[in-house]
């Protein structure tokens, strides 16, 4: 055997690797097993690290709106009192009092007006400087040159049929939770709540399909006074809302602010960074992540824009009835504009064969960083919306923002392998 050769053992869901010496499970089939629980997170807009990415998001969109074309890459970390902006831009004259300016008003509009965390009292550092010379060479189209991609990565795209949305189940009932949750507090509906909270589902998994909760967990911040067991009884009417009927956890694995006390929450509780809410962005768990973040970044950082198109495509195979799941990984070199690879996997949920199918996803779709910025129209002051309660499952809007979430494919999809489908039976019946 060749070093460093793996080798597929038939339908195992191991391979042995020579450089490596030793058997590895592999992904592609670790979602044989028909029966087993399976637990996603999410966070709400008043959780730390959330807070900066929804403050390096609104930054990216004021650019955006000065120059479609400006180049951000705009990181936040937020603690009592402070908030550090910092990062590289090109292409648009933001001052550092509009950036501050920004920071105070996104600190407001979540709800923060506490002690330790007051969107008037806080201080603000701008530390943003212009782009690398030798990123924006890799990056800028030239005379013989298209534009590159703004980093080397791998990235993952994701859908299943598990929810209308193509999304997880775990996930999209835990962000489900704190959005209404989040809705409430801001009607004045939740009196007493504060703006950080969590929240975790576990689901039963039977014959590969969620059945039911077998616990929950929500942690949110509240006013000084109110006790474990009213925080309870405020929250649980938003979860049995935001649960499927039938589905709620026995009452002993219904877990509301576990260590009994959440007061000080937000920023002044936890430092805060951007991008440290990945898998809550993405799929949580469900599926791979490459390990970009996305706020902060224009669309020329394939670590958000081609895990967007890759998003795109995985959606649009599931919606089209191609699969019942789909995963898809691009990855690319910085400055170099075409994908360094594209792979797409059915997790043996397909229909039709996958590498017919990475050929037509690739001609309906330039993947190339300049491609997936015109074909999604990335270059909008869009993603401020993007910053909590997920990237992928939402509802494209008339603004343009979440245009990876259309499906707008699947007619394209279900022609291609209908007519090839045709060919064949012909082929067959004149053999």
């Amino acid at each position: 055997m060749p070093e460093g050769a793996c080798v597929w053992y038939d339908k195992s869901p191991q391979y042995y690797c020579a450089n490596h010496r030793g058997f590895f499970v592999s992904n592609q089939f670790s979602t044989t097993r028909s029966s087993y629980i399976f637990t996603s997170e999410s966070v709400a807009e008043g959780h730390p690290d959330k807070v900066c990415d929804q403050i390096s998001d609104a930054v990216l969109d004021v650019y955006l709106t000065e120059n479609p074309y400006a180049r951000v890459a705009c990181e936040t970390l937020a603690t009592t009192n402070t908030i550090v902006v910092a990062g590289e831009v090109r292409g648009a004259d933001i001052t550092k009092a509009q950036i501050e300016q920004i920071a105070r008003d996104k600190v407001r509009e979540i709800g923060y007006l506490q002690e330790g965390f007051h969107a008037d009292n806080v201080d603000v550092y701008v530390h943003l400087h212009n782009q690398s010379a030798d990123i924006a060479m890799g990056v800028d189209s030239g005379e013989n040159k298209d534009e590159g991609a703004g980093d080397q990565g791998i990235m993952f795209g994701f859908a299943c049929t598990e929810t209308p949305e193509f999304m997880p189940a775990p996930l999209a009932l835990s962000h489900k939770i704190l959005e209404d949750l989040a809705r409430a507090r801001h009607s004045g509906e939740a009196s007493g709540l504060g703006p950080d909270a969590k929240s975790q589902v576990s689901l039963l998994y039977e014959n590969g399909k969620p059945v039911k909760a077998t616990s929950i967990v929500v942690s949110t911040q509240h006013a000084e006074g109110l006790t474990q067991k009213q925080v309870r009884e405020i929250v649980r009417p938003y979860v049995l809302n935001a649960i499927p009927k039938g589905w709620m956890c026995d009452e002993a694995e219904f877990y509301v602010n576990p260590t009994g006390q959440f007061v000080i929450g937000g920023p002044d509780g936890d430092c805060g960074l951007t991008g440290r809410k990945i898998i809550v962005d993405t799929y949580g768990g469900a599926a791979p992540h490459g390990g970009g973040a996305f706020s902060g970044k224009d669309p020329t950082k394939v670590d958000r824009s081609a895990a967007y198109v890759a998003r795109y495509l995985a959606k649009n195979v599931v919606a089209a009835g191609l699969a019942d799941r789909c995963t898809i990984q691009l990855s690319y070199a910085i400055g170099v504009s075409k994908p360094i690879s594209f792979y797409v996997s059915t997790g043996g949920t397909g229909r039709v064969d996958e590498a017919k199918l990475e050929g037509v996803l690739q001609e309906l779709v330039d993947l190339t960083p300049r491609g997936i910025r015109e074909h999604l129209k990335l270059n909008r002051p869009i993603y401020a919306r993007t910053a909590a309660y997920g990237h992928f499952g939402r509802t494209p809007d008339a603004q343009g923002g979440f245009s990876w979430e259309k499906t707008d494919l699947v007619a394209s999809l279900q022609d291609y392998f209908n007519l090839a489908q045709k060919k064949t039976e012909l082929k067959t019946a004149n053999a």
